[in-house]
């Protein structure tokens, strides 16, 4: 068949477009005037020759008013528009050829989009945020996005860009930081919670560690090994702590906080180890650590909406001596965050007997973390919370069902159950990586945000991206209440997606998820703190971060001279009273 006969045949009763890579071939149809058809020059690898020329394509680039007389446009890889380096980052600077083709009047489309491909670290893992530096940054809009998954290319186009901070819903779900803006930098440090309040996060957070000398500061976990370097420098002292975790580790409470601030803090991915997806290299060591005491008056000098301060392994630090519930309660009042409404303080804890020691502050919300994977909260096991909690955290799996193969089953009815007793319910947690989402989101973390805020109806969702949620909240078509809009970002209805799905079935049946019982609801009584080997030492401020600390992380010359002292004595007692 000849495909230029065929063309100049087929009856266009409307407008076609057409395009190819071989500029003899759109020459010879643009001689012949079809009506009613479009042609566009199709660019591929810019090493790759074109066939007709000789010449490559990259070289063809540079020449495109050679294109003008046979085409309308052209369409162009993604890389001819914002090149990526070696390391996998956007250049500083875009090309030129969107504004060089506008300006011969050549309508640019833009290929090789998939919300499942490996994006520049530039985007944190969120296609909307790459559609939109291609529609929206100041410089140059393309005229047309060509993709495998069209609604995330047309949420960006039809209304995130325009609507971003011109709307705010009238009720939405908090968004929740976990370790601040825990996918840009390392969990916790002073620049992931800068990070999370410049991305409009309403409630930042603090999961309290202790020191061996009884400094409280924020991090994720108190195995060191995980989120700091300590692996390199204080192998000696990994320990098993089987009442925190399977594996070894190191651990804070062993080290003293003069020895933790030796460490650089490490930016990590779940998804690094087996998947190779890893997050922002360029800032795998940033920032710094930040105590308890920096992170209140922070988040007091910001005026945040809300702080959450997050307390497990409470009982096997009672019983190295720590007093964890303590110390924290004396940084809130030192700080007057039980006296005052404003920023709202959440404690968070997976032991009831933890959330009943903050009962005598009815300011506080106490927030009951439910970590394990639950089918259905029992009327007896929802009363019991209630007695001891204001609202409960959680995971994406016990709130909506999903197979071992990844597709959404059903809606289960924890919230609505939970929420039938007042009791708000926060989802935790959200990640960008297209990994971490099931196949009925589309590989879209915007998608998963909606149907939780909409198809659910959770109270908020917690965070390591909270830019992605705020942008989210922040653009007109995220309500679908509002029936004057002609587009929004739909939620999905869970399991929709794998009745039309021809699949085989799975290896082995899912196994079943467990209802929660009213066993582990209840927890036993905190022991009594143990008493220190050596003689107790008061806790103390920690030297201050450096100047690249957000205000409000900064601590005198003296208190650092006087911690450092105190520590070295300290951890002098502790090694001839055997620790080590």
């Amino acid at each position: 068949m000849n495909m230029e006969d065929y063309i100049r045949q087929v009856p266009l009763t409307e407008n076609h477009c057409l395009s190819s890579p071989e500029i003899g071939f759109l020459k010879a149809i643009s001689g012949r005037k079809v009506k009613n058809l479009k042609l566009y020059f199709a660019f591929q690898d810019k090493d790759e020759v074109e066939p007709t020329t000789q010449k490559k394509y990259g070289s063809i680039a540079s020449d495109l008013a050679a294109l003008k007389p046979m085409v309308a446009g052209i369409v162009v890889p993604k890389e001819y528009i914002w090149p990526v380096d070696d390391s996998n980052y956007l250049v500083a600077k875009p090309t030129t050829l969107v504004t060089d083709a506008h300006k011969l009047g050549l309508e640019v489309y833009v290929s090789g989009f998939a919300n499942d491909n490996v994006l520049p670290y530039n985007y944190s893992y969120d296609p909307t945020a790459e559609y939109l530096n291609f529609i929206s940054n100041g410089q140059f809009s393309v005229d047309g996005l060509i993709t495998d998954f069209p609604p995330t290319a047309t949420d960006a186009m039809s209304k995130i860009c325009l609507y971003t901070h011109l709307f705010t819903m009238a009720e939405q779900p908090l968004i929740i930081t976990r370790g601040g803006a825990s996918g840009i930098y390392a969990d916790s440090t002073d620049l992931a919670y800068q990070q999370a309040l410049d991305d409009e996060a309403d409630v930042i957070d603090c999961s309290v560690q202790m020191s061996q000398d009884g400094v409280a500061f924020c991090m994720l976990t108190p195995d060191l090994s995980t989120s700091t370097n300590a692996a390199a420098i204080f192998m000696d002292r990994s320990s098993d702590v089987k009442e925190i975790q399977i594996d070894s580790g190191i651990f804070s409470f062993d080290l003293t906080w003069e020895e933790i601030q030796t460490l650089q803090p490490q930016l990590t991915s779940p998804f690094e180890k087996f998947i190779g997806l890893y997050r922002n290299p360029a800032f795998k060591n940033k920032g710094k650590f930040v105590t308890l005491a920096q992170f209140l008056e922070f988040a007091r000098s910001k005026a945040v909406t809300g702080i959450m301060i997050n307390l497990d392994n409470v009982p096997y630090l009672a019983s190295k001596g720590l007093d964890i519930i303590t110390t924290v309660t004396t940084a809130l009042a030192k700080n007057q965050y039980d006296k005052k409404a404003s920023p709202q303080v959440l404690v968070q804890s997976d032991d009831t007997s933890v959330l009943d020691k903050f009962k005598n502050v009815p300011s506080y919300k106490r927030i009951l973390n439910i970590k394990e994977d639950i089918s259905s909260v029992p009327k007896a096991a929802a009363e019991e919370i209630k007695k001891h909690a204001d609202g409960v955290t959680l995971t994406r799996y016990s709130i909506i069902a999903t197979d071992l193969l990844g597709f959404t089953t059903a809606k289960r009815k924890t919230v609505e159950t939970l929420q039938g007793l007042n009791l708000t319910v926060y989802v935790s947690s959200l990640a960008n990586e297209y990994v971490s989402l099931a196949f009925d989101y589309y590989a879209d973390p915007v998608i998963e945000i909606a149907t939780y805020t909409h198809t659910i109806g959770v109270n908020g969702f917690i965070t390591e991206f909270p830019k992605t949620a705020s942008r989210y909240q922040r653009s007109a078509c995220s309500d679908v209440n509002d029936l004057k809009r002609n587009y929004t970002i739909l939620p999905i209805e869970p399991g929709a997606l794998v009745n039309f799905t021809s699949r085989p079935p799975p290896k082995a049946a899912d196994p079943p998820t467990p209802a929660l019982t009213l066993q582990e609801v209840v927890d036993p009584p905190l022991p009594k703190v143990a008493k220190p080997q050596s003689p107790p030492k008061p806790t103390q401020e920690a030297p201050a971060p450096s100047s690249s600390a957000p205000a409000g992380l900064h601590s005198t010359a003296a208190a650092v001279a006087a911690a450092a002292a105190a520590a070295v004595a300290l951890l002098s007692l502790l090694l001839t009273a055997g620790y080590n």
